[in-house]
């Protein structure tokens, strides 16, 4: 299983180094949550953040566009917040007498939605067709966006009041769910520390630039996927579509974004190959923010979609390494 390709797998693992030293300086305690934002960067995902307030879910997306040098945008979704607001509009030009495009908030190569569940269904659909083909369409013309693009969300699942839930369709979009979690107690001492004195992020100096990303994305999609590890993932999906526990299992969108995931995963470490722990460990991730639980399951316990989620990928057999 463990066949070598061409790609540059260790310009890959020497980028991921820095780049999680960089965003180490700003966000302490959080190496977890870092390499999983890093995993969705490199392997051209979206990543959806869920969390309480004032556990630094915009301060990793905001550090995350610090440490890449490229444009970047962050939208504050409120319930007036307007489609335009992110894809753009048409405005007339009485000078040429045309209309011209002004592009929206979209339009940048990392987009940070903060709340994004504070906004409307049709603000939140106009990030749609954006996030599954990178680009918009108004008016009948359709604009490319930039090269790269990743859109990091974030939203409150405990303030219900003012939201509203994120549709199926929406959730499915994102390659990873993630929580930040409380700090441990050393690393929120050195937080009250350094982030009372000043500011890290304001001296936080860029890594990368967008075309490093891009470059670094190109070796990903060269790594080795052992036709076992396919079979392996689909597995894994087709439980989720015939346990009982669940009433809306993964979709075959989440199976292409968890290999792709664990591609960057492996690349990451320096491997040309996917071993079944870049799956496994990345399958909870990937697959509970899109699955429903059944109403057997919402009755008969408190357990959540990823606890369901983590009993079925424990279940299957990992394929052996030969």
């Amino acid at each position: 299983m463990e066949t070598k390709t061409g790609a540059d797998v260790a310009a890959v693992a020497e980028l991921s180094d820095r780049l999680r030293g960089a965003i180490a300086t700003v966000i302490e305690g959080k190496t977890d949550a870092i390499d999983m934002s890093l995993v969705v960067l490199l392997a051209g995902g979206h990543l959806l953040i869920e969390d309480v307030p004032g556990v630094g879910k915009t301060m990793l997306a905001r550090t995350l566009a610090r440490a890449v040098d490229c444009t970047a945008r962050r939208i504050q979704f409120t319930a007036d917040l307007l489609p335009t607001d992110i894809t753009g509009v048409s405005v007339f030009n009485p000078d040429t007498r045309e209309f011209q495009f002004k592009p929206g908030g979209v339009f940048a190569n990392l987009v940070i939605g903060d709340e994004i569940n504070r906004a409307s269904p049709k603000t939140q659909s106009a990030l749609l067709e954006a996030m599954a083909e990178s680009r918009v369409s108004v008016d009948g013309v359709t604009h490319e966006l930039p090269t790269p693009f990743m859109v990091v969300a974030t939203q409150n699942p405990i303030e219900m009041q003012g939201t509203y839930p994120l549709p199926e369709a929406q959730r499915d979009r994102f390659m990873i769910s993630m929580s930040m979690g409380y700090p441990a107690r050393g690393a929120e001492l050195e937080m009250l520390d350094r982030h009372s004195a000043s500011d890290p992020l304001s001296e936080l100096r860029p890594v990368t630039d967008a075309a490093g990303i891009v470059l670094a994305k190109e070796a990903v999609r060269e790594v080795f996927l052992h036709p076992k590890l396919k079979e392996y993932v689909v597995t894994l999906l087709e439980r989720t579509r015939t346990s009982e526990l669940l009433r809306l299992g993964a979709s075959p969108r989440a199976g292409l974004h968890l290999t792709r995931a664990a591609r960057a995963r492996a690349a990451m470490q320096g491997r040309g190959y996917v071993v079944p722990e870049d799956v496994s460990s990345l399958a909870v991730a990937a697959l509970a923010h899109r699955v429903l639980l059944s109403p057997l399951a919402m009755q008969a316990s408190h357990r959540t979609p990823s606890d369901v989620l983590a009993e079925l990928v424990a279940e299957v057999p990992t394929p052996r390494r030969t």
